[in-house]
């Protein structure tokens, strides 16, 4: 079963690497030696030495347990820089791309009879085990053969090879590339920012949707509408109440969820019952990176999106189908 499930994420890595990571100007060839073997005629690290090896550690073990602090000390400058623009989310997807999990896990190391690093990387679901093989050095570039497999299989049936690049940038070595292609993350930036908008203009849409829903459960209970999204979130003391009805968390209770500033506005002076009107609007906090269209749900109901440049909707943008 757990084979099953990481040949799956092994697919989903293989498309993922190819929309992630630029090959143009890449530079890193594919090794076919095993872990454990190192070509004649290179240079080659020795097991108990650090370098390139020790640093391909410290990054299975940072993607393993999605610590952002320690991953971006294995990025050159330029790609660090890129990778602190990213949203949370998207740096959380290029993490686990290292180790094929989707959730957090715990590392621990060990090593072959060979005496080259393991890494495993354990997760309730499936367990995954890294095994770095000598890395060949050529000046200031080296290449580490890696093994990633189900820990649980013991054929060796489904074992992915793929070699790491590694650079050496002030001192530290720092990556380079994933098999043939190069790791360039601003040179993904558009592609990145156009996969992530269309989630969270999803999310938007979903929370506007969320918060009329409240508005109106809320008006139901209490007769009139809530002042603000803060009437809906969670109560400071004790049990609901008008001042804190429980019905929206937190994030939206303070007008903002996924990259998205949520609006509600009174319409009139007038909050109590059925006739009193209100209209929501959803803008991205940072558009272009977060999103790019604005929604607005008008008074009578209706959804609205429109690309405003980042400034909030109105009823005259086109209806949302």
């Amino acid at each position: 079963m757990h084979s099953r499930k990481l040949k799956v994420r092994r697919q989903v890595l293989l498309l993922s690497c190819a929309l992630l990571f630029a090959a143009a100007n890449a530079v890193a060839q594919e090794s076919s030696s095993k872990p454990n073997e190192s070509p004649a005629g290179t240079l080659s690290e020795t097991p108990s030495s650090g370098g390139p090896s020790a640093a391909l550690r410290a990054v299975l073990t940072a993607t393993c347990s999605q610590n952002q602090a320690d991953f971006v000390r294995f990025l050159t400058a330029r790609n660090k820089e890129a990778f602190s623009r990213m949203s949370p989310p998207a740096r959380v997807a290029l993490m686990k791309r290292f180790v094929l999990l989707n959730e957090p896990g715990k590392p621990t190391i060990s090593s072959n009879p060979a005496g080259r690093p393991i890494v495993r990387c354990q997760t309730p679901d499936v367990t995954t085990e890294m095994q770095i093989g000598g890395a060949e050095l050529r000046d200031n570039i080296a290449f580490l053969p890696m093994e990633l497999r189900d820990a649980t299989d013991s054929t060796g049936e489904d074992v992915h090879q793929v070699v790491m690049g590694f650079v050496r940038e002030d001192g530290e070595w720092k990556l380079l590339s994933l098999g043939l292609l190069l790791l360039d993350l601003p040179a993904l930036e558009v592609e990145w920012d156009a996969a992530e908008i269309e989630s969270t203009e999803k999310s938007a849409i979903e929370s506007v949707y969320k918060v009329a829903a409240a508005v109106e459960a809320y008006r139901n209970k209490y007769a009139h509408l809530p002042e603000s999204l803060a009437n809906l979130g969670p109560p400071l003391h004790g049990t609901a109440s008008g001042e804190g009805a429980g019905l929206l968390d937190g994030d939206l209770a303070n007008g903002m969820k996924n990259g998205y500033n949520i609006r509600y506005a009174i319409l009139g002076a007038s909050t109590l019952g059925a006739p009193a009107k209100y209209e929501l609007s959803g803008t991205p906090r940072q558009y272009g990176r977060t999103g790019r269209r604005s929604f607005f749900r008008d008074s009578n109901g209706t959804l609205h999106a429109a690309d405003r440049h980042g400034a909030v909707g109105s009823a005259t943008d086109p209806k949302l189908e």
